[in-house]
Formats: structure tokens, C-alpha cells, sequence
């Protein structure tokens, strides 16, 4: 399980954004997501995948600080983040507080939980903490592309993302058609926006998610 802690940037000097953030998500992955303290939220997603998705969603507008926590954790079918525990959350709100730290760099950090402590699960732990440095690293040069992606462009990629079968041939010329605007133009944009590339990456930032989370899982199994 990964669980993410998502906290307003600069919140005492802007609007609540909590809700409007909540309500994106319903739309990203079956989690539920809610406000735990202040302008904060917290959620807990079950794929790695969707992870991936939260955490490029929320940078993509500037406003949040990003945690992902990987670890043990314990919530019961349909509580409260709130109600959870387990060294998920204590990862997740490590991770948003490093984030907060990264001055200068993308606001994500990705923290792996150490859920037992023994000769024979310290390679497992170390393994997921590396794994989880390496899922970060992708992740945030992933940030840094869609944080850099103008409106203009963001309007064409958005409008391929809304298509079926994203990317195929046709879909540049019905996205022109649509936006009112040429075939080249929406070219241009797609190449200046690292879209394709992006999502060519995500996989690569979900597979080391998952690595890190198989490492830790097997450390817990070990330490029973």
C-alpha cells in the first residue's frame, strides 16, 4: 500500500484548496482522500500506478507539496485515513515534511517505512530504500515536466489524454479541429510539452514504487 500525505503550498496566503483537489482525485483512483490537519490531505491507494498519477497531478499546478509514504499499514475497509497506522503513514509524513524541505527542487519526496529490524531483513530494507530514492528521482523530473508545460500546451495534451486511444494516428488532426488550431501547431506542442515522454516514463516511476514496496513487504514477512 502507498500512502500519500498532500500538503498546500504557501496556504496562508491563498485560498483553500484542499476540496477542489479532493474532488480531482475521485477522478484519479477509487481511494478515498480527505483533509487530515489544516490545509493537508491524506489517502491510501492500493497500486503503485496510482500513485504515480496522484503525485503528478498534484505538482502539475504548483500548489502542493507531495509525500509518498511505502510501509505497513493498518486501516480497516473503508475507514479513515485518519483512523490508520502502521509505518506507512509514518513514511508518508516524513516524506511531505522532506518535501517541504527541497528548496529549490520539485516539492515530492518518496519514503520507505522500516517495518522490522534484524540482520537477516537489513539488505530487503535497504533495497526498498534505494528503490524509493529512485522512484523519487524519476518522479521528480517527471514533475519538473509537467510543472514546466505552458497552458497553451497543456490544452492540446489534455484534449489527446480525452480521446480514445491516445496518441494513435488521426489524433492530432481531431485535437486541431477542435481546439481551432493547425495540425503543426498541435504538433509543436506536443513535442515542446515532453508529453509522449512523460508518459513513456510513468511505468518506470510505478515499477520502482512497486520494487520498493516488494522489498519492504518481504523484510515484514521475514521479521514475523
Amino acid at each position: 500500500m502507498y500512502v500519500l500525505t498532500i500538503d498546500q503550498r504557501g496556504s496562508s496566503s491563498d485560498i483553500d484548496r484542499v476540496p477542489g483537489l479532493i474532488a480531482d482525485l475521485r477522478h484519479l483512483a477509487p481511494a478515498h482522500f480527505e483533509r487530515s490537519v489544516g490545509d493537508e490531505l491524506q489517502g491510501v491507494v492500493e497500486h503503485a500506478a496510482e500513485a504515480v498519477d496522484i503525485a503528478l497531478h498534484a505538482l502539475r499546478s504548483g500548489y502542493w507539496y507531495v509525500g509518498i509514504g511505502i510501509g505497513a499499514v493498518h486501516l480497516a475497509e473503508g475507514g479513515s485515513p485518519r483512523e490508520g497506522s502502521g509505518s506507512g503513514f509514518v513514511a508518508a509524513r516524513k516524506a511531505v515534511e522532506l518535501a517541504k524541505a527541497a528548496a529549490g527542487q520539485v516539492p515530492l519526496s518518496v519514503v520507505s517505512g522500516t517495518m522490522v529490524r534484524g540482520k537477516e531483513t537489513k539488505a530487503h530494507i535497504q533495497e526498498g530504500a534505494m528503490a524509493s530514492a529512485n522512484a523519487q528521482a524519476v518522479l521528480r523530473l517527471l514533475g519538473r515536466v509537467v510543472q514546466q508545460r505552458t497552458p497553451a500546451q497543456w490544452r492540446v495534451v489534455d484534449r489527446l489524454r480525452a480521446l480514445p486511444g491516445e496518441g494513435r494516428h488521426g489524433s492530432q488532426k481531431q485535437v486541431a479541429r477542435e481546439l481551432g488550431i493547425t495540425e503543426q501547431s498541435v504538433s509543436r506542442a506536443v513535442l515542446r510539452s515532453g508529453w509522449q515522454e512523460e508518459w513513456a516514463a510513468r511505468p518506470a516511476a510505478a515499477m520502482l514504487l512497486d520494487h520498493a514496496h516488494s522489498r519492504i513487504t518481504h523484510s515484514e514477512v521475514a521479521g514475523t
